[in-house]
């Protein structure tokens, strides 16, 4: 599988997707970037994502498409559909997909993706997959308008967040191969 080959793994960063977004240009395509603590993560329209010491995932992946951006118009809600089956095959738990870009468990947000491109005339240059998801969580920032919870907190047993990780990047990439995206 081309996005388990190469995961840079980093106990902190400000945001996996800053840190692709900076070396963008030196990153092969198929790179994941995964932060088991993340400063300054964010969402849509800048809102912050928390994530604390190992009990989410928040990774970047890295795509560079050999595709034009009309070709991109259902890639958010794609890459939501993958999450939710990865999940549904783990453990039989179902996720609602909310667009344009959240998964919710029992009507509240699990996990939300940010999907940024770059292109030149109609062409992608670059794609970024951002995707945060509570696996572990307890603790949510009241400040959020958004009703959160994790996977621990809704069946109250730990989760493992490798096994998690590579049955989304496995899903994801079945995506991004059918959709002759990667």
């Amino acid at each position: 599988m081309l996005l388990e080959k190469n995961v840079k793994h980093y106990k902190e960063l400000e945001s996996t997707q800053k840190l692709a977004r900076e070396k963008i240009e030196e990153l092969e395509n198929g790179t994941v970037i995964l932060a088991d603590r993340q400063t300054l993560g964010y969402g849509t329209k800048e809102r912050k994502w928390y994530t604390g010491d190992g009990n989410n995932i928040a990774m970047t992946i890295v795509i560079k498409p050999n595709c034009t951006i009309k070709s991109l118009s259902t890639l958010t809600i794609d890459i939501a559909a993958s999450i939710q089956r990865a999940i549904y095959t783990l453990y039989g738990y179902s996720l609602k997909i909310k667009e344009p870009n959240d998964l919710l468990l029992n009507n509240k947000k699990i996990c939300g993706i940010l999907t940024q491109v770059t292109t030149r005339k109609e062409q992608v240059q670059s794609l970024l997959i951002g995707i945060g998801f509570n696996v572990n969580e307890t603790i949510f920032d009241s400040d959020t308008k958004i009703l959160a919870t994790s996977l621990k907190k809704e069946y109250q047993k730990e989760f493992s967040r490798e096994e998690i990780i590579k049955q989304i990047l496995k899903e994801i990439e079945l995506q991004l191969k059918s959709n002759y995206i990667l």
